[in-house]
């Protein structure tokens, strides 16, 4: 049994099926009737995929990456009654600026969707002279404020912790280049206002381990803990065949982030099943929310699957921290504060 606790609010409702009966490897076990949300699962939407969600007035929301038809991504709302079946939006998220006039961006994909004290903020991958970091904000899901970009070209994969830290707001990213990039670390970085983004810190680099060997990226929001923040991340091997995409974990220092405490040296869900092989982009298996209850210690992960579908995984939060800490290695650029 762990000695870390989760710290988080009570979620007496969430997503959940009991595991089955035999395991192999990572506790982590798959919702049976993934996945949850197919193909054309909207009027000019082709794949939903890559998307987050959060509990919301007993329920649940979520921002979603839309392959529409023409082949340009957008992020979509979609609301469910029990985080399995969604109901979708038709029209993309209209974003404005902080005068209420339109501010779309070109493109927007890869959303994560976080709550920092009463506002939810949402965070893509845009278009600012190359692939960057878009940041948006919302308290009632009606209107959706769009902020100055964080950071300059070329980043991706922006995850921003659910509470400030030493007073500053923090968020994870993977500076990269504007393509389908070949390589990439985790890095961090603060700011006291969503606006002016500074002390950037590297977390963690691409390992020799062959899963995480080629690049690396941030995953779904961290979840605190009495000892660190529980991260799910995903990362990516190149193989004859293209790149696999895979999740792990790791669980980082609670007051200095860029410090990694533990480590998992194995993945804990690689590409495996029919929806996550086969797709629009096969092999990928890409983590982007969870949904947790303290009291009951479940986990649900959220993932994208083949660029093409969503699909759900489950876990136990005492039985997946012991598994990372049990088969955690890490190394000197790991260990140290990223300076």
């Amino acid at each position: 049994m762990s000695s870390i606790k989760m710290i988080a609010p009570k979620l007496d409702k969430m997503p959940w099926q009991e595991r089955p009966e035999k395991i192999v490897n990572a506790p982590v076990w798959r919702y049976k009737e993934n996945p949850i949300i197919n193909r054309n699962p909207v009027e000019g939407v082709a794949r939903i995929f890559n998307s987050a969600v959060v509990p919301y007035e007993g329920k649940f929301i979520g921002v979603f990456r839309g392959e529409q038809t023409n082949g340009v991504s957008f992020i979509y709302l979609g609301r469910s009654e029990d985080g399995i079946h969604w109901n979708f939006e038709k029209e993309k998220i209209q974003l404005v600026d902080e005068k209420g006039e339109p501010f779309m961006p070109n493109y927007a994909y890869d959303p994560r969707l976080v709550k920092v004290e009463d506002t939810y903020y949402i965070i893509w991958c845009t278009d600012f002279y190359g692939a960057s970091i878009g940041l948006a904000k919302t308290t009632d899901f009606k209107t959706f404020t769009r902020l100055e970009t964080p950071f300059l070209p070329f980043n991706r994969n922006a995850v921003l912790f659910p509470r400030k830290v030493n007073g500053n707001f923090m968020m994870l990213s993977r500076p990269s280049d504007s393509g389908h990039t070949p390589f990439g670390d985790i890095f961090i970085s603060e700011s006291p206002d969503l606006t002016y983004w500074g002390k950037h810190r590297h977390v963690m680099g691409r390992a020799p381990e062959w899963w995480e060997s080629l690049k690396i990226g941030g995953g779904a929001a961290p979840i605190e803990t009495s000892e660190g923040w529980l991260l799910f991340y995903h990362g990516v091997s190149g193989t004859c065949n293209g790149y696999v995409y895979s999740i792990g974990g790791a669980i980082l220092d609670l007051e200095n982030p860029s410090k990694v405490l533990y480590r998992c040296d194995s993945w804990l869900l690689t590409p495996e099943e029919w929806y996550e092989e086969r797709g629009f982009v096969g092999n990928v298996c890409f983590p982007c929310a969870t949904l947790h209850d303290p009291d009951t210690g479940r986990i649900a992960i959220y993932y994208g699957a083949a660029d093409s579908y969503v699909g759900l995984a489950f876990c136990y939060f005492d039985e997946i921290v012991e598994y990372i800490k049990k088969h955690s290695v890490t190394r000197y650029d790991d260990e140290c504060i990223g300076r």
